[in-house]
């Protein structure tokens, strides 16, 4: 046991056994490992439990709220999402009482002083940051799918948590099963004190994995038990090689037989076909005829991974289409009864625009979507029928495998690709295993089953690599935000903070990265320095230094030839070099009137004489062609933020971008003249005369020569990476600070000399919560907000918060004229910010986005709900996805009525709240 865990109070010898009562009132016997968990909680220790989904890891987060209970402490149980959140609340309700409990979701609060409350991980950071009263007394806190801290949106919050909380309160970490426990472990225990690692890899239920190559269902574990394990030299079991051979034997002739039905090519991007047309020989089962399989298999219930909220939509569309009917007569009309109960007090208006009659006309067949995008409540009934036995078949993104519990019998996986927010990526194990984690009801089942889902196009390698690994690594992807920045600074000070920051699980995977690189380093920089000694020899007389210049001249000339070969057989080279620019590209025009600096504000990537819209370092705003370029390709020397939807005709604006143009190229070295370019070298007359090129021997000499250069460019490198490695994260705190400090949020200390201290502008900031808090606080700050009505305070909050699932740019106007000049002025202070932030080499805040705003000032002004959505001017958006932006837009108008400068700009925000959280969105919180 470590000092840490002796400092805390123990009384083990005289307290009673609080686990073996916890124990004793449980109606299963507990696991092994569960065991081992809660005697550590008991303890006064901290654990950190892997185990796969169903497995109860869950047990022993409730003993720990218990054993807080019990000594009349706290405990507070932390989940990444709302919708998990509310399931532990009723959970612990049931198991503590109701009056024991408490809920803080953000938008809702209940019970909040109970000595049990169950939270988002978010409400707890900010709790920690606003030295929240209810802190007092806390001895437990639990992390539910701590493995969240991966998340490269919201993952740096766990971080945030562990690293802030109390020495004294003990973490209980629930995670599912990672390759890297025992690290994410040993980081713990540095910064926590004492905790039991406790890693489960059993399933409760053994998982049965399957492909579905047309109507035929491969079964991946064969005879031999050891189905998927390597030999000591990495070669497969014969049973997986047999099993390996039929499978892609078996489809190339289903492709074969595809091909005869569809003579066209199967061509796909990712693995994901085309759509094939229907005829006698088809290959690819539709989704009803694979759930009839299913049922005849007695794998239902069936959850069936989709990774695309249409795509879940569309299969329930096709299952209503066909005669499919998972559920009796009698279980139809209960599940009619209990929807029309739970969905007496909504508009039929409102029921009509969130497609209630096909979503009820599904569940009372036994079918449903689960997604992100739909309404709540409509997920709450689906999530709540299923558990029931009373939905079948649920097409689901991948948000389900994420702590709901909805087990069921068997996964379908509808594809191997999914969207990740930025482009399709493969399927990794570490994602299979989590969502084949659903497979197998723990008591009923006696085994879980995967099934993939075969499609044209997909090989058989690339379903069976799923198989080989079955856990993934977690890897921290925290880094200081402006909020954690002058959070940390107003708590512990400067030197502190860096402290801190030091102390995180990313910079311990880092140091430990750059421990591995420096073992690499010292190898090399041993191959450089006997190298350069072979050099010295073999050069002699002359000196490496001879050999090296030389060999440089040579390099030199031979690229420039090739570059010049490459310019004359390349005529379009111009235009395609124009064609590939950028919004925010900065180029130099080297001839002409407009010669000089230039940003490009709207590229032009169509034609054969692109002309795209530039900026100068003048202000002047136009086209410029290649006759501009002098006929050669741009010099692009780097991107800068641009307003989206730059109006050139707006003379301040274009003003202030000429003049960050300015500030960003002032540090650029001016281009040479092409005479001068052409000067530089004197060709191959000087190679020729150079006195390593009589060596007799040169070749070999070269030869040499050239291994030492590689040695030394890698040397260089690695050294550049360790360098740029260590203290990552303090570096970037202090760029966030020295930018904080220019725009007057940080100010020297008057009473110390350890750093900054928060100013006014900076404390305002602590209490802002968002992806774009600077920018958020700058509006507030400048007072540009401060004239808009509730319904266009609305509008250009959603501009804050909005990003759209795909290339959304079509919308750029406001509904009204003030909400228009409010825009304009964000943007503008969105540029600054910007420009601050690329001079300082830290991440750019996301523009802000005006898809969503005429549906939100719409809603805020009070149109219903059909209307708000119509609005939106012809974009996709579904009505859950509005209701979800809804309440994040009311969550920042809650924050902007706290922190507003003036009282109108307060009583505005509470207004357009009011005006925001009514109907179905007031339903939603």
């Amino acid at each position: 046991m470590t000092a840490e865990s002796r400092e805390r109070p123990s009384s083990q010898a005289e307290a009673p056994d609080y686990f073996a009562e916890f124990q004793a009132g449980l109606r299963f016997k507990l696991d092994p490992f569960q065991v081992r968990a809660c005697r550590a909680v008991q303890e006064g220790r901290g654990a950190l439990v892997c185990a796969p989904t169903g497995a109860g890891k869950t047990v022993v987060g409730e003993f720990a709220a218990a054993l807080a209970v019990a000594k009349g402490g706290k405990c507070f149980y932390t989940t990444p999402i709302k919708a998990l959140s509310n399931q532990k609340h009723a959970d612990f309700a049931a198991l503590l009482g109701a009056d024991q409990v408490g809920l803080l979701t953000g938008d809702v609060s209940v019970n909040s002083e109970a000595p049990v409350v169950v939270m988002t991980t978010e409400v707890l950071r900010n709790m920690i940051y606003a030295h929240s009263p209810t802190l007092a007394g806390l001895s437990h806190v639990v992390m539910d799918e701590v493995h969240y801290l991966a998340d490269r949106f919201r993952g740096a919050v766990w971080e945030e948590v562990i690293l802030n909380l109390p020495r004294e309160v003990v973490v209980v970490s629930l995670s599912a099963t990672v390759g890297n426990a025992e690290e994410f472990g040993e980081w713990l225990q540095e910064v926590r004190g004492d905790t039991e690692v406790v890693v489960e890899e059993r399933r409760p239920v053994p998982l049965s994995q399957h492909v579905l190559v047309g109507e035929r269902m491969f079964d991946l574990e064969p005879e031999d038990p050891r189905h998927g394990e390597r030999s000591a030299d990495g070669e497969l079991s014969k049973a997986e090689r047999r099993l390996r051979h039929e499978l892609e034997a078996h489809i190339k002739q289903q492709e074969a037989l595809a091909s005869f039905d569809d003579p066209r090519p199967v061509r796909h991007r990712g693995g994901q076909p085309p759509r094939r047309r229907g005829g006698h020989g088809q290959t690819f089962l539709s989704r009803a005829r694979v759930i009839g399989k299913l049922e005849e298999e007695r794998l239902l219930p069936a959850i069936w991974f989709i990774f695309s909220r249409a795509g879940c939509d569309d299969a329930v569309a096709h299952c209503l289409r066909s005669p499919l009917r998972l559920i009796s007569p009698e279980q139809s009309a209960e599940v009619r009864a209990l929807i029309e109960e739970r969905t007496a007090q909504l508009d039929s208006a409102d029921l009509r625009v969130l497609g209630y009659e096909t979503w009820k006309s599904a569940l009372e067949r036994g079918i449903a979507a689960h997604h992100a995008g739909m309404f709540t409540l409509w997920r709450h009934i689906v999530e709540e029928l299923f558990v029931k036995g009373m939905v079948k078949v649920v097409f689901a993104t991948e948000t389900l495998a994420l702590g709901v519990n909805m087990p069921a019998r068997s996964v379908v996986l509808e594809s191997l690709v999914k969207f990740n927010g930025e482009s399709h990526v493969d399927l990794t194990p570490g994602e299979y295993t989590q969502l084949t984690g659903r497979a197998g009801r723990r008591g009923i089942d006696t085994r879980g089953h995967a099934v993939l889902r075969w499609k044209p196009g997909v090989r058989a390698a690339s379903m069976l690599r799923l198989t080989d690994s079955r856990t993934y690594p977690l890897r921290s992807s925290f880094r200081p935000s402006y909020n954690m920045s002058v959070n940390l600074i107003d708590r512990v000070g400067p030197a502190a903070s860096r402290s801190l920051l030091a102390q995180s699980f990313a910079q311990f995977q880092t140091d430990r990265s750059v421990s591995s690189a420096a073992v690499v380093l010292a190898r090399r920089e041993q191959e450089l320095e006997k190298e350069t000694k072979r050099l010295d020899i073999a050069a002699s007389p002359l000196s490496s230094a001879d050999v090296l210049d030389y060999l440089a001249r040579k390099s030199d000339l031979s690229s420039g030839a090739s570059r010049t070969q490459q310019r004359k057989g390349r005529s379009g080279s111009v235009g395609d070099g124009i064609r590939s620019l950028r919004r925010g590209d900065v180029v130099r025009v080297p001839v002409g009137r407009r010669q000089g600096w230039a940003v490009v504000l709207s590229p032009d990537h169509d034609g054969a004489h692109p002309r795209p819209l530039v900026l100068t370092e003048a202000g002047w705003s136009g086209k410029i062609s290649a006759v501009d370029f002098a006929n050669e390709a741009p010099q692009l020397v780097g991107t800068m933020s641009v307003p989206k939807h730059l109006d050139p005709r707006d003379g301040r604006t274009k003003r202030d971008t000429a003049a960050r143009l300015t500030a960003y190229t002032e540090s650029l070295p001016a281009p040479l003249p092409k005479r001068e370019r052409a000067a530089a070298s004197d060709g191959p007359r000087s190679l020729r005369e150079h006195p390593v090129h009589r060596i007799s021997q040169r070749e070999e000499v070269l030869a040499i020569a050239r291994r030492q250069r590689t040695l030394t460019t890698q040397v260089e490198r690695l050294r550049e990476e360790i360098g740029g490695r260590s203290g990552s994260l303090a570096r970037m705190f202090d760029q966030i600070t020295a930018l904080l400090a220019d725009f007057g949020y940080l100010a020297p200390d008057p009473d110390s000399d350890e750093g900054p201290t928060t100013t006014d502008l900076g404390r305002m900031l602590r209490r802002t919560y968002s992806e774009s808090d600077l920018l958020i606080c700058e509006c507030l700050r400048w007072r540009i907000w401060e004239e808009l009505s509730p319904a266009e305070l609305a509008a250009v909050a959603s501009c804050v918060l909005y990003e759209p699932r795909g290339d959304d740019e079509r919308v750029s106007r406001m509904p009204t004229r003030a909400a228009q000049t409010a825009l304009a002025e964000t943007l503008r202070l969105w540029s600054e910010v910007g420009s601050a932030e690329q001079a300082r080499n830290l991440p750019t805040t996301r523009e802000p986005n005006a898809g969503l705003a005429h549906a939100m000032w719409a809603w805020a002004d009070g149109a219903n709900l059909g209307d708000a959505l119509d609005s939106h001017r012809g974009l996709a958006l579904s009505p859950g996805d509005f209701i979800r932006w809804c309440r994040q837009v009311v969550d920042l108008l809650g924050q902007i009525e706290a922190l507003a400068p003036s009282a109108e700009l307060a009583e505005r925000a509470r207004a357009a709240i009011n005006g925001v959280r009514r109907g179905v969105v007031a339903l939603e919180a």
